[in-house]
């Protein structure tokens, strides 16, 4: 079990999932896409030892495969597994008793209950600018801590146990922040650390706050696990790490015992500009006003290690945390949202604007297969809607689990492609879907009519296959499509069968109707209509971004999902409106096109992917 981050990343190095890099590294770009081309080729974690204008060293990738997160956690995490199980469902975990089960969860229930260790005195005072300021990408408003784990409690004499532990990041410079001594916290909405900062306005205090930097793995993997409210992460962080959680306070402030770096601070009564910062869904998050800290204090170990990671459009490392943390995580979400089987958050839709879902629909248990329609699905659907993180969804598609006797496979959410297609096969375009208008998203999504504002769509689908999906490329000879759009030979795709992205001019909000008219009309033409429920309107090639792999389908995923947003952006053919509700007949058309409000997809210069594939090259870590 490890004691520090220092441990962890030598236990890798002697098992060969390290490698150092010796020369020196310069933290403005040139890191980060070190970091990304590193994980792209599956290459190990990084130890740069040499940080341009930092006496500190850093590490990176540390959670970048599959194979290093279940090497890190090899002796914790079967005992994380089995007290998660237990917790959510106690009745299945006694169904098959084993005393080495119980033994096990027992164990891991001790490792969760924090532990007063330590003292001030085992740490030594830096400055925030000392800490190596690595910027990700050209836009970003300065330097950003990637990996804090950022800890609150309701008030300076909470218990221990109500503490908050969670990955907001952090921007260390730039903008109007003091050098040194200020630094912009950026949370998102429905997140705990909002309740703690109201909490403390309306009792006419600072916030005090600890952003903890490095520590034992576990502690950075606990900062992003979406813990039931008023249950801390630092119980997880113990399980997982098969050690308590060691901390001491210091003047009010919770300090982590094993962190390599502690910022502790207040929160300021007024708010600064944060950002751009190159973010997770593919695209920057723009500069807007959001609380900022007043740094008290900066505190690190003696050889303290910098851990950082990289964003962008995934996958990326932050991927593996999402599929690491559902594994554990995967008993809790069936437990708490009855009917409710399996949840996937798309990752190469940007995470939040997709998610599938299975779940039950036995609200008429004697309904005949051709009459079963979405009814629980709609109840569990807007649980699902409410629940943690899933409550960032945008686009949310639910099946039937009863389905199943009748298609005769299993329906799995993990299978994009199987599961987008049952979906489209069996919805009723006019009556399944199902728009949240004028409601909160994501902060980081820009989709929508302003920030933090937008809509939801759900789309659920329950009974007997109501049409066939086609994917024919001949189909398209009969497809005659306006000047304004793609053609059979050049600018119409087919990522799955029953979907279609299409080409067509740059966005202009006058001609949209037009547009969608003279589609309609040459819909209403083709013969292949009904097997292609499907259509994405894009921009034409040569103003997409370079990052797209051939409209293959993980682009066709992150250009619907994250260009669009429902209510803005969903046409169909002969649509209508009844009683307030809005339906359409066979295809269902999303605009993707790029917006005039939307933010600028991510990108790089290439002298910096030069620099970094050399320094991979030189030091032996990539090939060429």
């Amino acid at each position: 079990m490890y004691k520090s981050l220092e441990q962890a990343l030598l236990d890798l190095e002697k098992a060969g999932m390290l490698k150092r890099v010796h020369q020196e590294v310069d933290p403005d770009l040139e890191m980060a896409e070190i970091a990304r081309q590193t994980f792209e080729a599956g290459g190990p974690a990084l130890l740069f030892e040499k940080v341009k204008g930092s006496p500190f060293r850093a590490a990176c990738n540390i959670f970048g495969t599959q194979e290093r997160l279940d090497f890190l956690f090899r002796k914790s995490l079967k005992g994380t597994k089995t007290a998660v199980l237990f917790k959510s469902n106690p009745v299945e975990f006694f169904k098959h008793p084993n005393p080495f089960k119980l033994l096990t969860a027992a164990k891991a229930g001790i490792c969760a209950l924090p532990c007063r260790s330590g003292s001030i005195q085992d740490f030594r005072e830096c400055n925030l600018q000392d800490l190596p300021q690595i910027k990700s990408w050209p836009l970003d408003g300065g330097a950003f801590v990637t990996l804090p784990q950022v800890a609150t409690r309701p008030g300076e004499k909470s218990s221990i146990m109500t503490t908050n532990l969670g990955m907001y990041r952090i921007q260390m410079s730039g903008n109007s922040y003091v050098p040194g001594k200020e630094c912009g916290l950026h949370y998102q909405i429905k997140r705990d650390i909002a309740r703690h900062h109201r909490k403390a306005i309306e009792e006419g205090r600072p916030l005090k706050v600890s952003i903890f930097i490095g520590g034992p793995p576990s502690h950075t993997v606990a900062a992003v696990m979406p813990m039931p409210e008023n249950l801390s992460e630092l119980v997880f962080a113990g399980m997982l790490g098969g050690r308590r959680f060691r901390y001491f306070i210091h003047n009010g402030y919770l300090v982590s015992t094993d962190a390599d770096f502690c910022i502790l601070g207040e929160i300021a009564p007024e708010l600064k500009p944060e950002g751009p910062f190159g973010d997770h869904i593919g695209y920057y998050s723009d500069r807007h006003d959001f609380p900022y800290l007043k740094v008290k204090k900066v505190l690190c170990r003696k050889n303290a290690i910098y851990p950082f990671t990289v964003v962008g459009r995934p996958p990326q490392e932050d991927t593996l945390f999402g599929s690491f943390i559902h594994q554990i995580t995967k008993p809790m979400v069936p437990a708490s949202i009855p009917g409710l089987h399996s949840i996937h958050a798309v990752d190469a839709a940007g995470v939040h604007p997709l998610c599938l879902a299975l779940a039950n629909e036995r609200f008429l248990p004697y309904a005949k297969p051709e009459d079963r329609e979405p009814m629980e699905l709609l109840k569990t659907a807007n649980a699902l809607l409410g629940f943690n993180q899933a409550s960032l969804s945008k686009y949310l598609l639910i099946a039937a689990k009863e389905d199943e006797k009748d298609c005769g496979k299993r329906i799995d959410v993990n299978n994009v492609p199987d599961f987008f297609g049952h979906v489209l096969e069996r919805i009723n375009f006019k009556r399944d879907l199902h728009f949240q208008t004028a409601t909160t998203i994501d902060t980081l999504d820009y989709t929508g009519s302003s920030l933090n504002h937008g809509s939801k769509l759900i789309m659920a689908a329950a009974g007997i296959k109501r049409r066939e999906l086609r994917k024919n490329a001949e189909d398209l000879s009969s497809l005659n499509l306006p000047a304004e759009f793609g053609t059979a030979e050049k600018g119409i795709f087919m990522p799955m069968k029953g979907v279609l992205v299409i080409e067509t001019e740059a966005f202009d909000e006058g001609k949209r109707p037009s547009l969608m008219e003279n589609l309609e009309k040459a819909l209403s033409q083709w013969a292949f209509r009904e097997n292609y429920p499907w259509i994405t309107l894009i921009d034409r090639r040569p103003l997409l971004d370079h990052t797209l792999k051939g409209y293959k389908l993980d682009d066709f995923l992150w250009l619907t999902f994250t260009r669009s947003d429902p209510a803005q952006d969903i046409f169909g053919y002969r649509s209508s409106i009844s009683n307030k509700h809005w339906g359409t007949e066979a295809p269902l058309i999303v605009d993707a096109r790029v917006k005039p409000h939307h933010m600028k997809a991510l990108t790089l210069p290439d002298e910096i992917r030069e620099r970094a594939r050399k320094i991979l090259s030189d030091e032996n870590i990539l090939k060429g």
